[in-house]
């Protein structure tokens, strides 16, 4: 695992310093002199908002281990069902209460195989990798976020993610919304549509370490339904994602610190530039290291919460070559923790009062023009 270096102080106070600020409180690798006094490290209850309140997670004050299980997908499925249950007892046995498991990591990704490890989820003697999760989850006593397996729902197919509770039962179950279509010529050829039939609701659920919203890879690049989550009082989105080489550097990870003094330091780099963007983008270390991460950064700074990705490893089996870079970003825009493509796990803790504490000193959701525009929650008003 690789832990992003933090922010070195600068001449400039304002938004800069209070989103260093912010981020220092939130990471525990950081020393905060600014809470001599305690107050920062104290759990303070949200007042009541749109937006829900973060005071809603049992027998806890909100802070927890996280697990991304970056795993490595073969042909072999009972082979990746065995894999991803010891990654899921090693990261319990580590004291992570949430494991997170990437998009596909049943089954090799590609349209030809979605069909063969499908799974009808009604059908538990005929659904391996959904009894595994149910077990473990029980077993370890811990929340698990079962990454995605293909679906089988009478003649359709589904990339699903599901989410299992404590007790093992299934609490919420999540159809990927935007189903990735993508064409480029000499490169890339893949069309999840040929064979998938896309999701129709949005999914949030109240767990034991928090309310968090559903999303799958592609879902990530539609900011209105992070926004609409948002909106339901989610503390934590996670991503379960399969990004290729081709779209996840481009989209996946563009820039690593969406903050003005990041900004300004990648055009003084740049300044004297006057190649392509691409070619920018392998000009050397020092720029990618701002080329990193941004569409999960974008989730997290505007909607002001926590943001989770998990890959499968670069070397899994499928029909195009998987980025990776499954990461833990914090409500300010902090990368708290992220790794590079091979299989690992990730850990880091998550502690909602970040949340409050950032809303309360920058309260963009009191700031919105409701009466210019408004984000309409339809599947809700359907209800």
């Amino acid at each position: 695992m690789v832990r992003v270096p933090t922010v070195r102080p600068t001449s400039r106070g304002g938004i800069g310093q209070l989103l260093r600020y912010a981020s220092a409180v939130q990471s525990p690798r950081l020393e905060l002199s600014e809470a001599s006094d305690g107050s920062i490290s104290q759990y303070r209850e949200c007042q009541a908002s749109s937006r829900g309140s973060i005071d809603t997670i049992p027998n806890n004050k909100g802070q927890f281990k996280i697990a991304l299980c970056q795993l490595s997908v073969s042909l072999d499925k009972e082979r990746n069902i065995a894999r991803a249950r010891q990654s899921i007892k090693d990261a319990a046995e580590k004291g992570a209460r949430l494991i997170v498991l990437p998009e596909m990591w049943n089954c090799p990704f590609s349209n030809d195989n979605f069909p063969k490890y499908a799974e009808d989820f009604d059908d538990k003697d005929a659904s391996p990798s959904f009894s595994m999760l149910s077990e473990a989850a029980s077993s370890q006593g811990i929340t698990i976020v079962g990454g995605s397996m293909p679906e089988r729902c009478g003649d359709r197919l589904y990339n699903t993610s599901c989410v299992f509770g404590i007790d093992g039962k299934l609490q919420a179950k999540h159809r990927k919304v935007h189903l990735f279509d993508i064409d480029v010529p000499g490169d890339t050829y893949f069309k999840e549509s040929d064979t998938l039939t896309a999701g129709d609701k949005p999914t949030i659920v109240d767990t034991d370490v928090g309310r968090i919203g559903i999303g799958i890879c592609h879902d990530i690049c539609f900011p209105e339904l992070a926004m609409l989550y948002g909106g339901r009082g989610a503390q934590l989105i996670c991503y379960p994602g399969a990004f290729n080489m081709s779209t996840g550097e481009l989209l996946w990870e563009l820039v690593q610190r969406a903050r003005q003094e990041y900004i300004m330091t990648f055009l003084g780099i740049c300044s004297d530039y006057k190649g392509s963007y691409r070619q920018l983008s392998t000009a050397g270390t020092e720029c990618l290291s701002f080329l990193d991460n941004f569409r999960i950064i974008e989730r997290a700074a505007d909607n002001q919460l926590f943001v989770a990705t998990c890959s499968p490893a670069q070397d899994s089996t499928g029909c195009y070559m998987i980025w990776g870079h499954s990461t833990l970003v914090g409500p300010s825009g902090d990368i708290i923790a992220t790794t590079g493509q091979e299989e690992t796990t990730v850990f880091a803790e998550i502690d909602y009062s970040m949340i409050q504490l950032l809303r309360e000193n920058l309260p963009l959701e009191k700031k919105r023009r409701v009466d210019i525009y408004q984000l309409i929650d339809v599947y809700e008003q359907k209800d």
